[in-house]
């Protein structure tokens, strides 16, 4: 009996703890807005459930299946949103715009197939759903997603009364055909870059559709295995209607891309245009922090390319980075154009107020201008959290240099630093690491491509070690590829040039210097 009693201090500890734990457990999943987003998954299966049940609703032991069904699948995409975008849990505007997106195209799916007896209405939402998931999200997101929702569909498309002597898929036929068109629409749209790309997407898919539809009509499974002149004409409908919604979506691309406040690669090819207000006065009243911006642009772009990421919006972000420099322009470096600083005149608390302003003043400018909110997240992390080095060692060295103030203690880092937030995705870490780079090397004498890498190298470490990566999931060999790219891309523009050779007829001093001295004659 003793050796049945002997337990470890440490089994015994462990249970002592089990029911604190699990009361920590409970507090963090309500911390975490959990309880909200399954509020927002009970909502969207009612939703369904009355939706789908619009044709049973005196039919009792058919809406139960039918909820019970509904339930399941809904339970197996809130487990895919979980594991491949977490955000949409924590951000729940999102959420709902997805529950009213799906909620609004198996109504129509619903109603139209009801009022009709024509499916062509479940291919046709189930394409809008394929391709709004792409352009707001990803590849992989967007096929789970558009699978889930062509189940949807199909149930919706169910019973169909259908006008005789037509042919129409109903089932398994019509979830494959659809499946193929939506599976076909997320393969093919990857970004947005040209206004032909929704009508190429749409061509394809409306091809792809066409053969599904025809090879699908002409199972065994359905009426009749000829080849008759409906099957061309019912999948021709479903092509049609495959197309028609393209064209739909490229006219209200403006209204999805602010209802998910994304920007496509077009309208961060608009926004990259220098006759933009922001860039125009940017140009004009701040000179020297136009070319910087477009340097780093330059920078970012390549760095973001080298591990996989969306060049394009680092470039386009670096652009407005320091739009709000164009307030006090003459308080930062690149603008004094050889005239004393104006910092000189100021206390070092005071030129610190208005170098952190930079950032709070480029946000309202930012909004004002109606900048997307996808690129003022650069305007706001491209600091960070960092510190104002500079001023800040200036304020110790005043307070160490003043008789009166040696007792008093040196002044707070937090003081110094910048508002914040750090940098959420790592395309706002490559330009934060840009810009604080090229300052650095610009600072160099004379920058060789070895002293380059010696300086991103050293910078980033130093951003590492202040925790400014902690947000954005930036792994270490991501970060050793963007040194790679920084430091490549600023020994291209840090090259050495050779003299030009002296002409006879032009004045010393009006002429370069040689590449090598002359040897001096014995």
């Amino acid at each position: 009996m003793a050796i049945l009693k002997k337990t470890s201090p440490r089994r015994n500890q462990v249970r002592r703890n089990i029911p604190d734990e699990r009361f920590s457990l409970l507090g963090r999943l309500a911390e975490t807005h959990c309880l909200f987003s399954l509020l927002i998954c009970v909502l969207f299966v009612v939703l369904c459930v009355l939706i789908l049940s619009f044709k049973l609703a005196r039919q009792t032991l058919d809406v139960i299946p039918m909820a019970v069904v509904v339930t399941l699948l809904c339970l197996a995409a809130a487990i895919y949103v979980y594991r491949f975008q977490k955000r949409i849990i924590t951000n729940h505007a999102r959420a709902l715009i997805l529950v009213c997106l799906f909620s609004l195209f198996l109504a129509a799916t619903k109603f139209g197939v009801s009022s009709t007896g024509h499916t062509e209405w479940a291919t046709g939402t189930a394409f809008a759903a394929a391709v709004i998931l792409t352009i707001a999200y990803d590849q992989r997101f967007a096929i789970g997603m558009s699978l889930f929702y062509c189940i949807l569909a199909c149930l919706a498309a169910r019973p169909i009364n259908t006008p005789p002597g037509e042919l129409q898929l109903t089932d398994i036929t019509l979830l494959l055909t659809i499946s193929t068109g939506a599976i076909a629409a997320c393969f093919s749209l990857r970004e947005i870059r040209t206004r032909m790309k929704l009508l190429k997407v749409s061509s394809t898919s409306a091809v792809i559709v066409f053969i599904a539809a025809a090879a699908c009509l002409s199972l065994p499974l359905e009426k009749s295995f000829q080849w008759s002149r409906n099957i061309f004409i019912n999948a021709g409908c479903h092509a049609l209607t495959v197309f028609l919604v393209g064209l739909l979506i490229q006219s209200l691309l403006p209204l999805i891309e602010k209802a998910f406040r994304i920007a496509t690669s077009m309208t961060l090819l608009d926004y990259s245009d220098a006759n933009q207000p922001l860039l125009k006065r940017l140009a004009m009243e701040a000179p020297g922090t136009f070319s910087h911006s477009l340097l780093i642009g330059s920078i970012a772009e390549a760095a973001a390319e080298a591990i996989g990421r969306n060049g394009l919006l680092c470039r386009v972000g670096a652009y407005y980075h320091d739009i709000g420099k164009i307030n006090k322009p003459g308080y930062f470096v690149e603008n004094e154009m050889g005239s004393t600083s104006r910092h000189k005149e100021l206390s070092p608390a005071m030129s610190q107020l208005i170098i952190v302003g930079h950032v709070k003043d480029g946000i309202e400018m930012a909004k004002e201008y109606g900048l997307p909110s996808v690129l003022r997240q650069f305007i706001e992390t491209h600091h960070g959290t960092t510190l104002v080095e500079h001023f800040y060692h200036e304020a110790k060295k005043q307070k160490s240099k003043s008789a009166k103030q040696k007792t008093a203690e040196p002044p707070s880092e937090s003081e110094f630093r910048y508002p914040g937030p750090k940098p959420r995705t790592k395309e706002a870490a490559i330009v934060m690491l840009a810009d604080t780079v090229e300052g650095a090397v610009r600072s160099l004498t004379e920058a060789t491509p070895m002293k380059i890498e010696a300086v991103v190298h050293n910078m980033a470490m130093k951003r590492l070690q202040d925790g400014q990566f902690d947000e954005c999931e930036l792994t270490l060999r991501e970060l050793s590829q963007i040194e790679a790219s920084i430091s490549k891309t600023l020994a291209a523009h840090h090259h050495s040039r050779i003299a030009y050779p002296k002409a006879p007829d032009i004045p010393d001093d009006m002429q370069s210097e040689p590449e090598e001295p002359e040897p001096k004659k014995k």
